[in-house]
């Protein structure tokens, strides 16, 4: 991954964190009336992470070893982007369908949070 395609997948992730953020805080509770306050925060927590995630990986794309293309920051951005799109995108699918995809992905969710712990400790090794 090229520091160029590392910084425009950041910052697509930054921008869809903010946009579903955005969601989130206005629509999201008009088109589920009944939404717990639990489910809600948990749309915010997934926007947040989003949002976090894309800007560390704007940030490792400024670091010279990206360009020099060091394994150890490609291998740390996949598990960063791969972690995120798992956790996010599993509580975005549990808050708006948790009776179908509950226990298929009740359980992913925590392998996309392990995997981005995985790809923080590649980037402090």
């Amino acid at each position: 991954m090229s520091a160029q395609t590392l910084f425009r997948t950041g910052a697509a992730l930054t921008a869809t964190g903010i946009s579903f953020g955005a969601f989130g805080a206005h629509a999201l509770r008009a088109r589920f009336p009944d939404m717990a306050d639990k489910s809600h925060a948990s749309w915010m927590t997934g926007s947040s992470y989003l949002i976090y995630n894309g800007l560390a990986l704007m940030a490792i794309s400024a670091h010279p070893s990206v360009a020099l293309g060091m394994r150890r920051y490609k291998t740390a951005a996949g598990l960063i982007f791969g972690g995120t799109a798992v956790f996010s995108g599993s509580i975005f699918a549990l808050v708006l369908w948790r009776d179908q995809v509950a226990k298929v992905l009740g359980p992913i969710t925590p392998l996309g949070g392990l995997a981005m712990i995985a790809g923080y400790i590649a980037l402090a090794l």
